[in-house]
């Protein structure tokens, strides 16, 4: 393995911490975005119970000792009560607007990856290339072992940066959709809770 990386030169070592990156990225966010989901059932269905008995107060105080995305977004439909209903509506979407930059954090270093890692990889070509024709230029057309370790360099990078970009993008690709589906199951919840406050 690392008979390879010194073949392919400093860059495939940008691209390797790229692909550990992404990969870590992908995992925290996965388990975050399962953690979520489970809190937010609890805390709609407990905020929701003390709505419905009439104890705002203490369905503020469980918002305010929680810590997950959904809980900001009841505390401003909660502070609300009383409003007319398009009101408190209004509060809890722009309330929720705000955390779902929590959501998708992240998400747009992981982006960032897929789109530098196949660059990286031109690089690497690129130079690659360079110390090739610069041993031509040396030494004339030389010999396969001459010419070796620019090609080796320049096929390595592109395939190392192609191998890192084409999962990365998947995998974004799949957060992106899951995010999208905590975002409305938090617009589902907050829905719930504002037609609660309204009647």
């Amino acid at each position: 393995m690392m008979e390879i990386f010194d073949k392919g030169g400093p860059l495939l070592y940008v691209i390797a911490f790229c692909s550990v990156l992404a990969l870590g990225i992908f995992l925290e966010r996965l388990w975050v975005f399962s953690r979520l989901r489970r809190e937010f059932q609890t805390l709609a269905a407990e905020v929701g119970s003390l709505v419905e008995n009439g104890k705002s107060a203490e369905a503020e105080a469980v918002c305010l000792r929680t810590r997950n995305p959904l809980a900001p977004v009841f505390l401003a439909a909660l502070k609300s009560a009383g409003k007319p209903r398009d009101q408190i509506k209004q509060e809890a979407e722009e309330a929720g607007s705000r955390q779902t930059v929590f959501v998708n954090r992240y998400l747009g270093l992981m982006s960032t990856i897929a789109t530098l890692a196949p660059l990286l990889g031109l690089l690497g070509t690129v130079l690659g290339m360079i110390q090739a024709f610069n041993v031509i230029a040396v030494q004339g057309v030389g010999t396969p072992a001459t010419l070796g370790g620019g090609i080796s360099q320049a096929l390595l990078t592109t395939a190392a940066g192609l191998s890192v970009a084409i999962p990365v993008i998947l995998l974004h690709r799949y957060l992106s959709s899951r995010a999208s589906l905590i975002v409305l199951e938090m617009e589902e919840h907050s829905l719930h809770l504002v037609n609660l406050l309204s009647r």
